[in-house]
């Protein structure tokens, strides 16, 4: 929170007071429960004065009200100023003590009574948004069951450690990361990722903890402690980021900064303008309104309860975004850079052709280019090994970087690279028509003879094209990044519906690019989190792709995306811009309110409880404007041609 803003003064700025964070209830928020006291004594004191009650009756019900709400603000703001800080609550203590200097102990204990409500107000919205993140924690049982010495266990979850076997029966949830070693069933991973449909898993599986087990029983070997499990990580890395500024929040804090000391000074030229006309009195308690009718408080609340809000909420949906800066960069985008593989498609590609020359068979071809692919962990090696159980006994395997393979097979060379490299002679027809249906080609040579091609497609994800559509009717600009060769792209983008593709590209090339469309536009980034981590530190926002449970991708991503699912990105862009329009309508409103306030209170048009109460209820309409964020728009479901109408252009 800003040091402008005296709302919780001697606070931390990344989070709200640990009885907020912790409180079950409204009412459990010691500034609320201040201010209610003080409500009821000032309640008192008024119903007192209608009853035409002595002034010695209602007297000590003010000073009570006063004493028991200045409580809640008065001793951090004295503690501030002794570090030579000042803030709101520096304005509206002097208010509050000048108001008594006049005799005004009603005025003094209403700006009280007040100012707390506010300050609980702000208080509960922001540990309730922070609550609703770290219920992500609450996903994980209370116990787990473990194999210990050939014994079924149940044991805390903190206390598994990575190589104990867990066993988790059908409906309950993993207590924390594994492997599964044995069982097959599905998982619904909803929770963590925002997916509905149930993840298939069986032996070798990544599984992660707070997913539900379907129909069948697993043992699991834990990989992972309940501490730095994926969901920890999660809520541990969305807390610490929290605090990251936007410039729409800088700007809040910067204005509000600058704001307190200009009210002191002009407070101060007020009151010697008063002794200057000989009415020291009046300027002196139109200096007090001045001062309170100038207070930036829902101005230096109304980005970060806004953004705390807006977090929380991505994160039920499965997207992990870090802080308010990626959140505002995240809402000005105007252009999305999508890498193919893994990200447009599946990537899991598979042998769709091969093609022999001569008297080559297509055994011979694929046990050749298994024999070069053995170790390879590139996706095409994957793709070829899974299509043959046979391999040629190739020795002395080289990497030609960005050409293929090369290696001796019975004193002979062999070789398997992209065609460039290796001539196609006779199979050119057949590469180009590999090509042009959206596959990957790769040549095979034995002994410098050209014995066959095996085309190899990545399949794009069932839902590319809609969300492509869906991002194009909402103004952006979509272009594919790849190192694919320019035909076999171009072939994907236009399935997708991408007309801009970008082909042959090194990592350092795929940065060019987005330096290049970032000129145009407000650029960001979806990639993997690692093969495209250049182009997504080059971007306003890199967006990683499918990055549960894995370190690099949340760690360094701006914006990760948790599932596989493509329709996240859409609904994430809807949800930052809808964000930043909210940052700009509470930055406008509390720049407003002070601009009107101001002459009303100096020409002496509004009084000492007037503006409190005035400026006091703004606030409240900033916090709950902020609290908006952290319900995710309706449009969020739609499909593109019921949103087309309802979205207005990116900003």
């Amino acid at each position: 929170m800003s040091d402008a803003c005296g709302c919780s003064d001697d606070k931390p700025e990344t989070g709200a007071s640990e009885e907020a964070e912790g409180a079950l209830g409204f009412w459990q928020v010691t500034e609320v429960r201040a201010a209610a006291v003080a409500g009821v004594l000032l309640l008192a004191a008024w119903i007192a004065s209608m009853a035409g009650g002595p002034r010695m009756l209602t007297l000590p019900l003010e000073v009570g009200a006063l004493l028991v709400a200045a409580w809640t603000f008065v001793p951090s703001t004295l503690r501030r100023l002794v570090k030579g800080r000042i803030g709101v609550g520096t304005l509206m203590t002097i208010a509050a003590v000048g108001a008594v200097a006049l005799g005004q102990f009603e005025e003094a204990a209403t700006l009280a009574f007040l100012y707390a409500i506010s300050e609980g107000l702000e208080e509960y919205s922001l540990a309730k948004t922070r609550r609703g993140l770290r219920a992500l924690l609450d996903l994980v049982p209370a116990e787990a069951r473990v194999l210990r010495n050939g014994i079924e266990t149940t044991v805390s979850p903190s206390t598994l450690v990575p190589g104990e076997r867990l066993i988790v029966r059908p409906g309950e949830r993993l207590a924390t990361d594994g492997r599964v070693i044995i069982g097959r069933t599905s998982l619904d991973t909803s929770a963590l990722t925002g997916e509905s449909v149930p993840v298939e898993v069986g032996p070798g599986s990544e599984v992660y903890a707070g997913s539900i087990n379907g129909t069948g029983p697993l043992e699991v070997e834990v990989t992972s402690t309940a501490e730095n499990n994926s969901l920890a990580r999660i809520v541990h890395i969305v807390e610490a980021e929290q605090s990251r500024k936007g410039p729409g929040q800088r700007l809040a804090d910067n204005i509000a900064k600058k704001l307190v000391p200009g009210i002191l000074i002009a407070a101060a030229l007020i009151i010697v303008f008063g002794f200057i006309v000989g009415e020291p009195m009046l300027w002196f308690e139109r200096a007090l309104v001045v001062l309170v009718a100038a207070s930036p408080c829902a101005l230096a609340i109304s980005v970060p309860v806004t953004v705390v809000a807006s977090v929380g909420a991505a994160s039920r949906l499965g997207v992990l975004i870090k802080g308010g800066g990626a959140l505002e960069a995240l809402g000005r985008i105007r252009t999305i850079a999508l890498d193919k593989t893994g990200t447009l498609t599946r990537n899991k590609p598979s042998v769709i052709e091969v093609v022999g020359t001569g008297s080559a068979t297509r055994t011979q071809v694929l046990a050749l280019a298994a024999g070069l692919e053995a170790r390879s962990e590139h996706p095409l090696a994957r793709a070829i090994l899974a299509s043959t159980t046979d391999r040629a006994s190739v020795i002395d395997v080289d990497t030609v970087p960005g050409a293929g393979l090369e290696g001796l097979l019975d004193g002979r060379c062999v070789r398997l690279g992209r065609p460039g490299w290796i001539d196609a002679g006779d199979l050119a027809p057949d590469i180009e028509r590999m090509q042009h249906a959206g596959a990957t080609a790769v040549l095979i040579e034995d002994g410098g003879e050209v014995i066959g091609a095996i085309a190899v497609r990545d399949e794009l994800r069932p839902e590319a094209a809609e969300v492509i559509a869906r991002l194009t009717a909402s103004g952006y600009t979509t272009a594919m990044l790849t190192g694919d060769n320019v035909i076999t792209a171009t072939a994907l983008g236009k399935e997708a519906g991408i007309t801009e593709v970008h082909a042959d590209l090194r990592p350092e090339d795929k940065a060019e690019i987005i330096r290049t469309l970032q000129s145009r536009q407000p650029t960001a980034m979806v990639g993997d989190g690692v093969n495209d981590a250049p182009a997504l530190a080059t971007a306003d926002t890199g967006i990683a792709m499918g990055a549960m449970g894995t370190d690099v991708a949340i760690e360094t991503a701006d914006i990760a995306l948790m599932g596989e699912d493509l329709n996240h990105l859409p609904q994430v862009l809807d949800h930052a811009r809808r964000t930043r329009a909210i940052m700009l309508q509470n930055v406008g409103l509390s720049l407003l309110l002070i601009a009107v306030l101001i002459p009303l209170a100096l020409f002496g048009l509004l009084g000492l409880a007037a503006v409190v109460l005035i400026h006091e209820l703004a606030e409240i309409v900033v916090i709950a404007n902020g609290v908006r964020a952290g319900r995710l728009s309706r449009t969020a479901a739609l499909k593109p041609a019921q949103l087309a109408p309802a979205l207005e252009p990116a900003a």
